[in-house]
């Protein structure tokens, strides 16, 4: 498999940044399809912990080539405080992307107080009304945004349509002439990496490059196949790839579905397999189950295996990637949803309605735990007999074999058991 798509199996924060940061050694070109700075990616390189947010995971490698796709929403103003904690990198953006503006995301911050009781728990980042513009056909893109005339009479026009609406919700309007001189220097440092970047991947599939695309956010948060209205505003599925970077849908060999070793929601919404109490307390204290963009603690629960075979029915999975296994260690007895109860009936699939979803109650089987410190293991082999089989009875329930798994968050924590990704073709 030379080109492959990273998704998360759940609702995020399974440790995609980790994966496709370890995958990426092997790799030419690390592609992000869609999402704004509303994601968040955690790496740890040698005990030193980087927090990415628009950047693809390969941006820590100076010899990978690293693209921000036409899926993709952007805010310069992120792009600019993230890149400048950062030195050596090659990057290249897509000039068909979007750019979040300061309206939409107080108009992001003015729609979730209007729901009171049934917001959706946004990040207030603006991706949403972003989003919403770019269906619209209201949106400026990145090839008008570094055109510094067009880029002025489009924000012109629009800051005086959206200021009406933001006057509606009580809003201050924004002021047209701060926000074109602030961005308008945005633009001038994003300009240089600006490219087409489907010609840019379509040229370096044709010279056999090795090519990870990455995604934000988790499967269940897809705007199609997600626990809707819970969700994003863009799909993070491997089928979504072809559309937000431009290459033929062929041309994608295969998906690694990253998994915690249970299960973690930020936000609102059903979670049928979610855990209270002392154990939720425990494991999101040692597994630092907070948001890397908000500092939310996360939700957790039991790991879901009717969320993980719709992922792969929706999305596809050639591989699974187990992270944070460490976590659970100590805990006498683990829990695996396998099926829900629903009206009387047993089902293993996601309802569309969300009240439906909401009426859920999972059906579990219970295995043994293990005592045995795992952090330190380098192979399948070592670990404990009872790690194995819990390793092995998810695998046997999804239906996809193990491709990697995790017991820390560093780097050299990883374990390939699969050899999928052959080297890079680079020095």
């Amino acid at each position: 498999m030379k080109r492959v798509v990273v998704v998360g199996t759940q609702w995020g924060d399974e440790g995609k940044g980790k994966i496709t940061d370890y995958l990426a050694q092997k790799a030419d070109i690390v592609v992000r399809y869609q999402g704004g700075n509303n994601a968040g990616h955690t790496v740890v390189i040698d005990g030193k912990k980087y927090s990415l947010h628009l950047l693809p995971s390969g941006i820590l490698n100076p010899n990978i080539d690293n693209v921000m796709a036409n899926g993709m929403v952007i805010n310069p103003k992120a792009f600019i405080a993230e890149t400048a904690k950062l030195s050596n990198f090659k990057l290249h953006i897509s000039d068909r992307a979007h750019i979040v503006l300061p309206y939409h995301l107080e108009l992001d911050k003015a729609y979730e107080q209007n729901k009171g009781d049934e917001k959706i728990g946004t990040t207030h980042k603006g991706i949403g009304p972003t989003y919403t513009d770019k269906s619209a056909r209201l949106g400026i893109r990145v090839s008008t945004f570094i055109h510094p005339e067009r880029f002025r009479s489009r924000l012109k026009e629009l800051i005086e349509f959206k200021n009406q609406e933001l006057l509606h919700y009580g809003k201050e309007p924004i002021d047209f002439e701060s926000v074109y001189q602030e961005f308008s220097e945005y633009a001038k440092v994003m300009k240089p990496y600006v490219k087409d970047t489907s010609y840019f991947l379509n040229q370096a599939i044709e010279h056999n490059k090795k090519i990870l695309f990455e995604g934000a956010q988790g499967v269940l948060l897809c705007l199609d196949h997600g626990t809707y209205p819970y969700v994003t505003s863009s799909s993070p599925t491997a089928s979504s790839v072809p559309l937000n970077t431009g290459i033929a849908p062929w041309l994608i060999d295969g998906a690694i579905g990253v998994t915690k070793a249970y299960t973690t929601r930020v936000g609102s919404g059903p979670m049928p397999s979610e855990i209270h109490g002392d154990l939720a307390v425990r494991i999101r204290t040692i597994g630092n189950e907070f948001g890397t963009t908000t500092g939310r603690p996360r939700r957790i629960g039991w790991l879901d295996t009717v969320v993980l075979k719709h992922t792969k029915r929706v999305s596809g999975l050639s591989y699974l990637a187990v992270t944070l296994l460490d976590v659970l260690t100590g805990i006498p007895e683990l829990k695996i949803a396998t099926s829900y109860n629903f009206n009387g009936e047993e089902i293993d699939r996601i309802p569309a309605d969300i009240e439906d979803f909401m009426a859920c109650t999972p059906n579990y089987i219970t295995m043994p735990g293990w005592n045995e410190d795992i952090t330190q293991v380098k192979s399948y082999d070592e670990l404990p007999q009872n790690t194995k089989n819990y390793l092995s009875k998810l695998c046997e329930l999804v239906g996809v074999p193990l491709g990697i798994f995790s017991v820390g968050p560093d780097r050299n924590q990883t374990i390939m058991v699969q050899s999928f990704f052959e080297e890079s073709t680079h020095d």
